[in-house]
């Protein structure tokens, strides 16, 4: 397809109604500014998506299969994807996993690259009974199923996914890599909580690296604290709180 082929579609159109989810239309200005990559780049990858609809019916099958035909996911799966096809990074890390739908994107997306690993850490709760309880998180795995249910197994070549909590593994986890490309918070939604994350990647983050945050309705000042920390600013993807940043190349240090 020709770049001006590509300008004139609606990229990831064919996708997003194969995910079932209509809020996930990409906010292609929100992945030009965290990337630096232009507007054709950006439209050319996320049309690949379209060439990839068979992944994206098949998560949304296996929602289907487990009484979630709305499930409450990352409304950006695909601007994901985009930042790691545009990207290229070797450690991508993400705190929150649930079924695995921004898992299988980042998956993906690495599985394009031919480079690069997704570590993930889930600290799962489990739904009490055959259906989703009122009361029960939207998050909750359903019965005889267990954190990243919805990843397609062909793309998990890629993945480390360890089970427990963020306090526990993820010092370890960054201290093991030594550095973070990517960093994507989207587990326990308190500011302390989210504070602890940033704090614990921020030694291991380098000039271009991306941190995204979800759901900071709920998180307070802790990431706008942390971009300025670095000297940077944070954007906030359009119709959503979903919120994101990239370290400049001479940022402050974010401990201090």
């Amino acid at each position: 397809m020709s770049p001006g082929a590509r300008r004139g579609r609606r990229p990831a159109v064919r996708a997003r109604r194969a995910l079932g989810d209509a809020r996930a239309a990409p906010d292609l200005r929100w992945v030009e500014r965290l990337t630096g990559a232009s507007s054709d780049a950006i439209t050319s990858i996320l049309c690949e998506l379209d060439e990839l609809v068979s992944v994206e019916a098949e998560i949304r099958a296996a929602h289907r299969a487990a009484g979630r035909a709305f499930y409450a996911q990352i409304r950006a799966p695909f601007e994901l994807y985009a930042i790691v096809r545009l990207t290229r990074p070797l450690h991508v890390v993400e705190a929150g996993v649930s079924s695995g739908v921004s898992s299988a994107h980042f998956l993906l997306a690495l599985q394009r690259n031919h480079h690069g690993t997704l570590h993930s850490i889930d600290f799962p709760t489990f739904q009490r009974g055959p259906e989703l309880g009122a009361r029960e998180s939207g998050v909750s795995i359903p019965p005889g199923r267990s954190s990243g249910w919805a990843v397609p197994d062909r793309l998990k070549g890629r993945w480390d996914l360890r089970i427990g909590r963020s306090q526990d593994l993820l010092p370890n986890l960054v201290e093991e890599l030594g550095r973070v490309d990517l960093f994507l918070h989207d587990d326990l939604h308190t500011p302390a909580h989210l504070a602890f994350e940033l704090a614990t990647v921020a030694s291991a983050l380098r000039p271009g690296s991306i941190v995204l945050a979800d759901n900071t309705v709920w998180t307070g000042q802790s990431f706008p604290r942390f971009a300025r920390r670095l000297g940077t600013d944070a954007y906030r993807r359009r119709g959503s709180d979903l919120v994101g940043l990239r370290v400049p190349s001479a940022s402050r240090d974010p401990s201090s």
